[in-house]
């Protein structure tokens, strides 16, 4: 395990806690919202401080930039949309009637989830409220979005009515259930049901036609977004699913016990277990084989994703880490102490891309060999395939 890192830089300018912290697709600006009612845009060339929103009557619960637009949600019950460039104010969309907790941009749409039990879909560019989506017995936490020709055949048959706009909202409630919507007429298309608990997150793959749901109940299950269908339920956690990670038919999942865990979608089989922390994992971020982690012990992590071997910790925080985010082998952490850090992670980078080309090398010339085998006869081939083992052996260790 590598030495606790330091930070490149501290910034301090919020007066209040980091709610969330969001980069544009571009990679230029990060957006960080926090419980003094701002937002704040920041640039990932000089990380300076270039744009502070302010109009929010209370503290700003989530955010999401786009390239040329920031988004904000607060427990003011409004979202806003604000220019990048000049901070100006440019929509209030007000029609929730509790705090909105979580905010969704897709195409031309922009969703939110509010404690006021509703979904809603607005116009992205006007302040006009499209859909209401009600149902839900308790507050809604968490959204996801796609078309259905994302998934459904064209010989699949759907009700004529939802065939104007083919647009699906995924939500989930602290009602225990996972609810998908048709975005036109707001009718519900499905129910899951099977979580006892509050479901706290959802990952979404539409290409494979699964759902994966995150529960107090300690539970991840994974539902078949077309027919409803629970597909398989992962049970070894010992506290609520916090966060959750697809990468590569590898699922990765955050817990409040204390640990990450890695999960082979196609079977279920957890591969692994990264361990070392102190309260909850609150989040969670893959890159180039090497898995992030925020904690409420207010320390970041970085592991070996494959073996599982922690390789860095990052002190400094004094509260819990709420969003990690990374650019340009850069990890940026915000946090309830309203500070945002910068780590250089170029070190651990290096190390992973150098282990994994040489895992690579191995693997290549095992494959050689094994080639090479079935050219002999049977006793030399098993010779050859024993060696194979032997040296898969070493390398695993």
């Amino acid at each position: 395990m590598g030495n606790s890192g330091s930070a490149v830089k501290v910034c301090t300018d919020h007066q209040g806690g980091i709610n969330w912290l969001s980069l544009s697709p571009d990679g230029q600006r990060l957006l960080t919202g926090s419980e003094d009612g701002t937002a704040r845009l920041w640039s990932t060339a000089d990380s300076q401080c270039h744009g502070h929103f302010q109009g929010h009557e209370s503290y700003i619960t989530f955010c999401h930039l786009e390239n040329e637009a920031a988004f904000t949600c607060s427990a003011d019950h409004t979202i806003r949309k604000w220019d990048v460039l000049t901070g100006q104010c440019l929509a209030i969309y007000r029609g929730h009637t509790s705090i909105v907790n979580r905010i969704l941009v897709a195409k031309d749409y922009l969703f939110s989830g509010s404690y006021d039990r509703t979904a809603r879909c607005w116009s992205v560019d006007k302040e006009k409220q499209i859909q209401e989506f009600r149902g839900h017995r308790n507050c809604v936490l968490t959204l996801a979005h796609y078309s259905s020709r994302d998934v459904l055949e064209e010989e699949e048959e759907e009700e004529e009515e939802e065939r104007v706009s083919r647009d699906l909202l995924v939500t989930g409630s602290t009602d225990c259930t996972v609810k998908v919507w048709w975005v036109s007429s707001g009718r519900c298309y499905q129910t899951l049901l099977g979580h006892t608990g509050a479901v706290l997150c959802l990952i979404l793959d539409a290409p494979n036609r699964e759902l994966f749901s995150g529960s107090t109940d300690y539970t991840i299950r994974t539902w078949n977004i077309v027919t409803g269908e629970q597909l398989k339920v992962f049970k070894e956690h010992q506290g609520s699913v916090i966060c959750l990670e697809l990468v590569n038919r590898h699922l990765y999942s955050g817990s409040a016990d204390r640990t990450v865990k890695c999960w082979l979608v196609d079977t279920g089989e957890r591969i692994q277990t990264y361990k070392a922390h102190k309260h909850s994992v609150s989040t969670l971020k893959y890159h180039a084989g090497i898995l992030f982690t925020g904690s409420g012990d207010a320390c970041a992590r970085a592991f070996n994703s494959k073996s599982g071997v922690l390789q860095k910790i990052f002190r400094g925080h004094k509260f819990i880490i709420n969003c990690i985010q990374i650019h340009n082998e850069l990890l940026y952490t915000a946090s309830h102490d309203g500070t945002l850090r910068i780590w250089d992670i170029r070190g651990i980078c290096k190390r992973n891309k150098r282990r994994l080309k040489k895992e690579r090398s191995v693997q290549g010339r095992s494959s050689q060999k094994g080639s090479l085998s079935r050219l002999f006869n049977n006793k030399v081939g098993c010779m050859v395939q024993q060696e194979n083992g032997e040296h898969e052996a070493v390398e695993l260790m």
